[in-house]
């Protein structure tokens, strides 16, 4: 059996042996999404714009594949001509990004500020308060310069936060970086995983972050299928409307698939771009294997591991290796080599096969783990 994962720029291809018991995991077929322009069109129809004179959109950053063109369209066509508008770029702890990478046309970008978000500098910064778990509230001012704030992004699982998007483009998006890990200290509690929304510590402590700020604000999330495609859109209320979104989300990606002492996982771009980023296919897949099995993660990785304190503390070690059972070997199969490979938490792997040569029973394959939200079924 011959499976291509996504990987990078090209897919990996890799031989299964035809004597062991393979379990390919897919996510649903879900019909073709209307027209994007005609979703956003509905959703941005009750968009306040009555006495507003200057807007801060928030998008994302090249780190999420979202359709950031088409979100700024639909806001700019519902504004009225004289509005002041603001395009923020939600980069969390990622620091600044080429704003030629975020799909953005001349005629989007025509007329509008450019906050390109630092939150590893606290020049732009307003302390707004301190949630109840002691998460400082520091949010870039243009959240609080502006007559109204709108919200973009893409409901889609996220393995400690629940799902992505919602108060998330507010903070950590537009958020201060330590007060972002601070936050993310509570990737730890066992609540804090793919799926869940009410009770989930970090997604709580998000939205008590977001209360803060004073300036209303309107949401607009597309909501994914694991095609990748957006399917529908919420709008409206920042936490009403985003919980709406996860709910229609779920069933979407939920795969309940029986535990194996192999499991290789994948994704595509921009997710396996960094062993950072790549971290989210690990901690989905995490869930399926077996106590003293393995857990392979193939990615190439072009663009190299990122931090590398922060990728092995701040994102392996606290929030991949808890999720993980006992005695279980994680793998990277990528475009590093050995000597960097091993700088981090994970084995290295020139080749899936040869991590397969030493390993027995069935195996269990992610391509796309990250859109799922992976259940073990017994």
């Amino acid at each position: 059996m011959r499976v291509d994962l996504p990987y990078g720029k090209h897919p990996y291809p890799v031989d299964l042996s035809d004597d062991r018991e393979v379990r390919l995991v897919l996510p649903p077929a879900l019909p073709t999404p209307p027209p994007l322009d005609e979703l956003l069109r509905a959703a941005t129809s009750t968009m306040p714009t009555a006495s507003v004179a200057r807007v801060v959109v928030i998008i994302s950053d090249p780190s999420r594949h979202e359709p950031r063109e088409a979100f700024v369209r639909a806001v700019r066509h519902r504004l009225p001509s004289h509005t002041a508008l603001t395009i923020a770029i939600a980069t969390g702890t990622h620091g600044p990004c080429r704003v030629e990478d975020l799909g953005l046309s001349p005629d989007t970008l025509a007329g509008a500020s450019i906050v390109n978000h630092n939150g590893h500098q606290d020049r732009d910064l307003v302390e707004l308060g301190v949630t109840s778990r002691g998460t400082p509230v520091r949010v870039h001012r243009c959240l609080v310069d502006a007559d109204l704030v709108i919200a973009t992004g893409c409901i889609r699982p996220h393995y400690f936060a629940g799902f992505g998007a919602g108060v998330k483009a507010l903070f950590p998006g537009l958020g201060q970086a330590t007060a972002i890990r601070i936050n993310h200290l509570l990737k730890t509690h066992p609540d804090a995983r793919a799926g869940v929304v009410v009770g989930n510590p970090c997604r709580d402590d998000l939205e008590e972050a977001a209360r803060f700020i004073p300036t209303p604000v309107f949401l607009l999330d597309g909501v994914c299928g694991p095609d990748d495609r957006i399917h529908h859109v919420v709008s409206g209320d920042m936490i009403r409307a985003f919980r709406e979104g996860a709910e229609l989300a779920r069933p979407w990606f939920t795969a309940q698939v029986p535990g194996a002492r192999v499991v290789i996982a994948s994704d595509a771009l921009p997710i396996t771009a960094s062993l950072y980023q790549a971290a989210k296919i690990a901690a989905a897949a995490a869930p399926l294997v077996d106590e003293g099995g393995t857990l392979v993660v193939v990615a190439e990785c072009a663009n190299g591991i990122g931090p590398i304190e922060v990728v092995n503390e701040a994102i392996f070690r606290i929030g991949v290796l808890p999720r993980l059972a006992p005695d279980v070997r994680l793998v990277l199969v990528s475009s590093l080599d050995e000597t960097r490979t091993r700088q981090t938490l994970l084995d290295y792997a020139p080749s899936v096969e040869l991590v397969l040569g030493s390993t027995t029973g069935p195996i269990v394959v992610i391509p796309r783990a990250s859109q799922l939200i992976c259940e073990r079924r017994s």
